[in-house]
């Protein structure tokens, strides 16, 4: 017996399945970063892993290359700060390119156990 006859109609459509490894928290945090050993330029995180960043730079950063990030939050009263190496992983060049922000994508390359824990507890704080 076909599924029309049983009056059950068959339903066919995309799905969107998160593919992340880690889940993503929106935020609005401010980092600084460098391509050297200084930090120099500013810019915010819009959310937040535990394995990378979506950030809002005011220049544009190259697929593959590598900065130095200092991002900066707050839990409870205590102000925290993490440093680590992220690699640009994917850029956005057509959102806000007139105001010279654009959306990037980075992943962390390197990151102090310490540091990671700081971030684990920042997110499970989000989360709950």
């Amino acid at each position: 017996m076909r599924t029309e006859e049983k009056g059950i109609k068959s339903r066919y459509g995309t799905v969107n399945f998160e593919k992340r490894k880690h889940p993503r928290f929106n935020v609005d945090l401010p980092v600084e970063y460098s391509r050297a050993s200084l930090f120099a330029d500013q810019g915010r995180a819009i959310n937040a892993s535990e394995g990378g960043l979506l950030l809002y730079l005011p220049e544009l950063v190259g697929i593959r290359n590598h900065l130095r990030l200092k991002l900066f939050f707050t839990m409870g009263s205590e102000l925290n700060a993490i440093e680590t190496l992220v690699e640009v992983v994917w850029v956005d060049i057509h959102l806000e390119k007139d105001w010279g922000n654009y959306r990037t994508g980075a992943r962390f390359v390197e990151i102090s156990t310490e540091d990671l824990g700081k971030l684990k507890s920042f997110l499970r704080s989000l989360s709950g």
